[in-house]
């Protein structure tokens, strides 16, 4: 992911919604010092999974999984909106 990309993505979800605390992994688009002033500027706590531990958010990763393997490639979608119908 593309750190301006997700920079933009959390200025619009912020919009939204402000939750109270973001999580993450410590990648270098969440840690860089533009993302984490926009959560900073938000009042938005910043939390961090430890660096190598997959096993944080093992749940939820292997959720994303599931979903990929047996919705998103067998189905070869052309848009996102084509998820929805």
């Amino acid at each position: 992911m593309d750190g301006e990309f997700c920079n933009s993505v959390l200025k619009k979800a912020l919009i939204t919604a402000k939750p109270e605390i973001f999580n993450s992994d410590q990648g270098s688009q969440f840690t860089s010092s533009e993302f984490t002033q926009i959560l900073e500027k938000a009042q938005v706590k910043i939390s961090m999974d430890g660096a190598g531990r997959y096993s944080d958010n093992i749940r939820i990763e292997r959720l994303w999984r599931t979903v990929k393997y047996e919705d998103i490639h067998i189905n070869e979608y052309k848009t996102p909106m084509d998820v929805y119908h």
